[in-house]
């Protein structure tokens, strides 16, 4: 395995791998981390930290992978509150009574694809194999949220969805928020057809010859990472304040699960993120 990152490092504990973010890890109030395929229990194109239920791997060894992975990233497993994804734009806020909803409590609410919080002891858990994971942490309020856009959630403006809710529910100010755009399918490797690329040429007030180049025959490269580091911007976020890595999931499929690499056949990757009880 090779990997190749000027602003995303990787880390191993106890054989466990996962990325974590400069910008972020310069924060003392905020832990996080974001998951990779190495160190867990599951077996074939689930090998070996699927840390995802829905795929079919056997349940048992996706909550073994949960348990190892907090360990060795530093995350109270009781603690962890996970989203019910379907690529909409709702946001919930959560508190330590939702703790376990998605891991070992069912899911109470269809329909979350980003969850903010103000509390310790709350780890929010965000899923993955392609689409862009978006880390937010407000050093002034003490509030962090993670988000998951996939190009419907980008279009429809999920991060600004997020920094919106930060700011009415917990009065956070946009220029004080820092964000991570994560390792997500890079414009490298995102190919989409015509009714997709509308959907990213709708966006004339980001400038989408910045986030979308024609291949012919009607075929596009898209850009998720560009368009949702244009989006927060439009947000208010400071462009200071954002960082965007440059991990293509696809192309480091060895490492990272990628749904178009495997053609569909895979675990799933997770966003983790919660505030240091000090």
């Amino acid at each position: 395995m090779i990997f190749k990152s000027n602003n995303t490092d990787i880390n191993f504990v106890d054989g466990v791998g996962f990325l974590t973010f400069p910008s972020l890890s310069q924060l003392d109030f905020v832990k996080h981390a974001f998951s990779t395929r190495i160190g867990g229990v599951s077996e074939n194109e689930f090998k070996s930290m699927n840390l995802n239920f829905k795929r079919g791997d056997d349940h048992e060894k996706v909550m073994e992978n949960y348990r190892i992975f907090c360990k060795a990233a530093g995350f109270d497993f009781d603690t962890l509150v996970s989203s019910s994804q379907d690529h909409n734009i709702n946001v919930r806020c959560v508190t330590k009574a939702d703790c376990g909803i998605g891991i070992t409590r069912p899911h109470d609410m269809p329909s979350v694809d980003a969850l903010v919080t103000n509390e310790p002891d709350v780890t929010l858990v965000t899923h993955y194999a392609d689409c862009t994971p978006l880390f937010f942490a407000d050093p002034e309020k003490k509030v962090i949220a993670l988000a998951h856009a996939g190009w419907k959630g980008t279009v429809n403006k999920i991060g600004e969805a997020v920094v919106d809710v930060m700011q009415e529910n917990y009065g956070c100010d946009p220029t004080d928020i820092i964000a991570v755009v994560g390792p997500a399918i890079g414009a490298c490797c995102y190919e989409v057809d015509t009714p997709v690329y509308e959907k990213f040429a709708s966006l004339t007030e980001l400038k989408p010859a910045y986030f979308t180049k024609s291949l012919g025959h009607g075929k596009y490269l898209v850009d998720l990472k560009e368009t949702n580091r244009r989006m927060l911007l439009e947000a208010g976020l400071l462009s200071i304040n954002i960082s965007i890595s440059d991990v293509c999931t696809k192309c480091n499929s060895g490492l990272l699960y990628s749904h178009r690499a495997s053609k569909g056949k895979r675990g799933g990757l997770i966003a983790m993120m919660c505030i240091n009880n000090k």
